[in-house]
């Protein structure tokens, strides 16, 4: 993961990395429900990596072709270079043919 918890997302945002060799669309604001289905000790065994600080080096060297970096005085923060999750499909299948 490349957020804290409370940190503001937006669509398009890259958050953190995945060993799929594709990307993976997540909704990171979506909270857990709160039911009685879950076993009790399922919540215990669930550990967080806490969140990858990158330095502006490292973060180009992470950047693949279809992402940009956004630098402000506070935040290093990688992107999509197209934010909605539609509309990069179409363009990736569009590039294909």
């Amino acid at each position: 993961m490349f957020i804290t918890p409370g940190t503001k997302v937006y669509g398009g945002m890259v958050v953190g990395v995945c060993p799929k060799s594709e990307d993976v669309p997540v909704n990171v604001c979506r909270t857990k429900h709160l039911t009685n289905t879950r076993a009790s000790g399922s919540d215990e065994a669930l550990r967080l990596v806490p969140a990858k600080q990158m330095s502006l080096e490292q973060c180009l060297e992470f950047l693949a072709d279809d992402e940009l970096l956004e630098v402000t005085p506070q935040n290093l923060r990688l992107r999509k270079s197209i934010l909605d999750h539609s509309l990069r499909m179409k363009a990736l299948m569009r590039g294909r043919s």
